[in-house]
Parts: structure tokens; C-alpha cells; sequence
């Protein structure tokens, strides 16, 4: 599996496919972390795809195979993830069964026609078959010989993989035959971020704005809103006039607090300009500037550099986005 390759077109149907592709690609990214031994991952890319389509999880299990090796990721696991609720439960000594018979029959040279329907099952069986080396592999519980031929393909059938009884624990276990290692991980950020992407969070208002950052930070509370004779007094004492959308942050709440990967805004006594470039954080790397006579917002990283926000709500809603991404 060439992981480039991959990643760029998972990306490309969860931006711009359609809702069966973009699900089709997330229940098989989904399945591919998974079998990574990245479980969490897995968990995390499906509740971000849930909570942000609104669509149920059995649209990312359109098969028995898919159905089967959640079934036994979950039973290797001993424990399902809280957005498995809506799936079956499954007898998993009846899906083993199921699945070696499945590892046993032939493939046809009809299989795929008329997929998903019980005529395609039928008519799969009337055409020439031959051995197949996937599930030869499976069948023998040899993950070497698996993922010898697995690597070579654009999209591995992983669900094959992991609805074997046998082999999911050492999946789970994190046994990796793919060699994902940590580009699952980074794989699963990248899809999230694309689902965000598509599906952009509503920020409402500057209450509600904040309020979202505040809860996705795991809580705490804004300091109390400035008021406008206090942004008043601020104004003269920098000389300049606050951008609008500052301001109504400002009235909002007078700064707020930082987190792991934001710095503290300050609050309007704090304020403090150099020429038409105004301070509003500590550490100095969040700043207003009109060099042009048009406010923008400069966010100054060490490890990524500077980003010029068109405004102040940009910076805001970009944090909330990442915050968000990062969940």
C-alpha cells in the first residue's frame, strides 16, 4: 500500500465525494487503524465522522465481513467504543463459523455483481472460480503471507483480516502486519481535519465562540466582559482605534485564559502598542497591525511561523477548528 497515494485519495473523497464514498472511505480508514493495532484512532475518526454527518455508524458497515471484524476487534478488545451502540451485537461462535466458510469458498469470476444483494450472492456461485490467496492466508492465521500480498494493494482488504476469530487479538494486540506504525495516527488527524473541513463547526455568535473553545478545552470560564468605557479608555490610552470584531470580543470577555498550544489574550488594561501594532497576548505572539490602514491578526509560531488572519474572528474560529480536530 503505498501510504502517499493513500492518504491523498482518502482526503479527496471525504472533501469533495459523496455521502456513500465519503463513508465508504472512513469505514475503511476506520478498519485499517484498527488493524494497525491504533484502536483509539479508529474510535476517534468514527465519533468525529458521526458527531459532524448526523448519519448512523451502520453506514460505515455496509457488509457481513465489515459487520463481523468490528464484531471480533470488539470481543478481542473485551469492550465496545460508546459509538458501536448502534451496531448489532454479534454471536461471534456463529460469525467464526461464517467467516471460515467464507475463507474456504473459491472466488468467482461473477463475484461483485449485483453487490449487497441476495441475486449477487446466488449468481457469484454459477461463475469459474479459483483460489484465493487472501484468504488462504487468512485461513491459516499466516499475517506474513497476508500482508505480503495485502501491501500491494491500493485499499487491503482489511475486513477479511480482521473478522477472523484467531488473528484479532494479535491485531488488537497491536501485531501491525501492515508496518502502519505511527502513520496511522497521523493518517487519522489528516481525515479529521478533512472532515472539518467539509463540515465546518457553527460558531455562532462571540458567546457561543467562546463558550466552544472554553468547553473543548475540558471547561473553566472567561473573565467578565469589558465595558466600553474601559475599551474607551484603552483606545486613547494606545492611540488607535480597535478593530469592530475585537471589540465586540472585548465586550464579550476582557481576555482569556491560555491553553496548552494558545497563549493568554489580555485584557484591556493590559494592552499595549508600538506604532500601529497592538500586543494581545502573553507571550507577544498574537498581534493587531494596520500597517495598510486594514486591521489584521498576526499569530507568530515558533515551530510553524506566522499566519496572517484577514481578522481577529478568523484567529478565534481557527482555534476552535483545531480544538475541535484535536478532541
Amino acid at each position: 500500500m503505498d501510504r502517499d497515494a493513500y492518504l491523498e485519495s482518502a482526503i479527496r473523497d471525504v472533501l469533495s465525494g459523496d455521502e456513500a464514498t465519503l463513508d465508504d472511505r472512513i469505514g475503511h480508514a476506520a478498519l485499517l487503524f484498527a488493524t494497525s493495532g491504533a484502536m483509539a484512532e479508529a474510535d476517534r475518526l468514527i465519533t468525529h465522522w458521526h458527531a459532524l454527518t448526523e448519519r448512523p455508524v451502520t453506514a460505515l458497515v455496509p457488509g457481513a465481513v465489515q459487520a463481523r471484524a468490528w464484531a471480533m476487534l470488539f470481543a478481542a478488545r473485551g469492550s465496545r467504543p460508546e459509538w458501536a451502540a448502534a451496531l448489532t451485537p454479534l454471536d461471534v461462535d456463529a460469525e467464526e463459523r461464517a467467516h471460515d466458510t467464507y475463507l474456504a469458498r473459491r472466488v468467482s469470476a461473477l463475484d461483485g455483481l449485483f453487490s449487497g444483494s441476495p441475486i449477487g450472492e446466488a449468481v457469484s456461485h454459477l461463475g469459474p472460480s479459483r483460489p484465493d490467496r487472501l484468504r488462504e492466508a487468512v485461513a491459516r492465521d499466516d499475517l506474513d503471507a497476508w500482508a505480503e500480498i495485502a501491501s500491494r494493494q491500493a485499499r487491503p482488504d482489511v475486513a477479511m483480516l480482521a473478522a477472523s476469530r484467531r488473528l484479532a487479538p494479535r491485531l488488537v494486540a497491536g501485531a501491525d502486519p501492515l508496518g502502519l506504525g505511527d502513520w496511522a495516527g497521523s493518517c487519522a488527524g489528516s481525515l479529521v481535519a478533512a472532515l472539518y473541513q467539509r463540515y465546518p463547526p457553527e460558531t455562532g455568535g462571540w458567546r457561543e465562540l467562546i463558550a466552544g473553545i472554553l468547553r473543548l478545552r475540558g471547561g473553566g470560564s472567561a473573565p467578565p466582559a469589558a465595558s466600553a468605557r474601559n475599551i474607551d479608555a484603552a483606545e486613547a490610552r494606545l492611540g488607535l482605534r480597535l478593530p469592530a470584531d475585537y471589540r465586540e470580543f472585548l465586550l464579550t470577555c476582557d481576555g482569556l485564559p491560555a491553553d496548552v498550544v494558545f497563549p493568554r489574550l489580555l485584557g484591556t488594561a493590559e494592552l499595549r502598542a508600538e506604532g500601529k501594532v497592538v500586543v494581545i497576548a502573553d507571550p507577544a505572539v498574537v498581534l493587531l497591525t494596520a500597517a495598510d490602514e486594514r486591521w489584521r491578526t498576526v499569530e507568530i509560531d515558533p515551530a510553524l511561523g506566522t499566519t496572517t488572519h484577514p481578522t481577529f474572528r478568523a484567529l478565534m474560529e481557527r482555534h476552535l477548528l483545531l480544538l475541535a480536530q484535536s478532541a
